[in-house]
């Protein structure tokens, strides 16, 4: 897939020395959580990233010419206590979350608009605590998985009443089904 990269991204990119970063969103019932790889708060995008060090983990990202459902997972080791019961209280499957991979200048700045490398919905969060650390991993799926999903709306009176009772607008719908219409000069 093509991408409409800025003059100074494509230049870091042949560049030698490759400082890489991963910037994470994610929606959760109480709000959004930005985080980035690397250390300390980083203001990008008109938001404020905190930043997760090496700590923040990503699943593959697979790119293809064809139009498939993929998916990915976001992790962090280490977790802070006040985040796995953010994981566990307020990870709401369907909401969503995007990661974008970006490029530092020597001085530790952003290099102008990072890519949009996967937008998704939240699918399951898992939680594995050993003895040594705590790990929280967020799997997402692409928004081509909701077409494999059939639905249960129908274009009939009565689906319309279960979504806006006393709405008229599809009343007459079953009555016209099987009707020829002679349109213009018939």
């Amino acid at each position: 897939m093509s991408r409409d990269l800025t003059v100074a991204f494509a230049t870091a990119l042949a560049d030698q020395s490759l400082r890489p970063v991963i910037f994470f969103e994610g929606e959760f019932a109480t709000g959004w959580v930005r985080i980035w790889s690397g250390l300390g708060e980083v203001s990008w995008n008109g938001q404020s990233w905190a930043g997760a060090g090496s700590l923040l983990g990503l699943g593959s990202l697979d790119e293809t010419g064809e139009v498939v459902a993929g998916g990915t997972a976001v992790s962090l080791s280490g977790v802070p206590l006040d985040l796995v019961q953010m994981a566990i209280d307020e990870a709401r499957q369907g909401l969503p979350g995007r990661i974008w991979l970006g490029l530092l200048e020597e001085d530790g700045s952003i290099i102008a608009d990072p890519v949009q490398a996967f937008s998704g919905r939240l699918d399951v969060p898992e939680i594995k605590d050993d003895a040594d650390t705590c790990t929280i991993t967020i799997s997402y799926e692409s928004r081509l998985i909701d077409l494999t999903v059939a639905r249960t709306w129908r274009y009939t009176h009565e689906s319309q009443q279960v979504l806006f009772p006393g709405d008229l607008g599809f009343e007459f719908v079953t009555a016209i089904q099987d009707r020829e219409i002679t349109w213009g000069r018939g």
